[in-house]
């Protein structure tokens, strides 16, 4: 392999589609051109599982024999047009409401897509903290795995504690070293 064969660029376009299950997914660049694989080890490496079809992203890709790649994830950010479901009266109602709540650090109890929602559980805390699918999908998640380490902000709804939105371990960590 030569050096040229190494140099990779970045770009910003949508997830097409992602499937834990087999592994990887696909990005449409937002300049064209054909799909962008994108690895499940290369999400992985930012500190997610999964990702929302229609969630914007940044990454550096390379050019291989096999077609384009994403070789690092810089940024997710959540589908457009997402809506919180769950209003509880107790919701804070903007995005900047929202990204003004801490971020508590939480491990996945449960999740089941299925149903639609799962539970977490924060670090030195006894009780469970819901977390619905559309709070997920709008954070930039498709899935969560039982034992994953993810990061919560969270509220006091009427039925208990409950995410509001869910952020990688690793951007949660960046977050507070930047």
């Amino acid at each position: 392999m030569t050096d040229e064969d190494k140099v990779t660029q970045t770009l910003h376009g949508r997830v097409k589609w992602f499937d834990p299950g087999k592994g990887f997914g696909f990005i449409v660049g937002d300049e064209g051109g054909s799909d962008i694989l994108l690895h499940a080890n290369v999400l992985r490496n930012y500190g997610q599982n999964s990702v929302a079809d229609g969630a914007g992203i940044s990454v550096r890709v390379q050019m291989t024999q096999r077609g384009v790649q994403a070789v690092e994830v810089l940024d997710i950010e959540p589908p457009v047009g997402g809506s919180f479901p769950l209003m509880d009266e107790n919701a804070p109602s903007t995005p900047e409401d929202i990204a003004a709540l801490p971020l508590e650090p939480a491990r996945v109890k449960w999740f089941d897509k299925g149903k639609g929602f799962g539970f977490a559980n924060v670090f030195g805390r006894p009780e469970d903290v819901f977390i619905h699918i559309e709070v997920l999908r709008v954070s930039g998640f498709a899935d969560l795995q039982a034992g994953e380490a993810v990061c919560l902000r969270i509220i006091e709804g009427k039925r208990g504690r409950m995410a509001m939105q869910v952020a990688s371990w690793e951007a949660a960590v960046r977050h507070h070293a930047g």
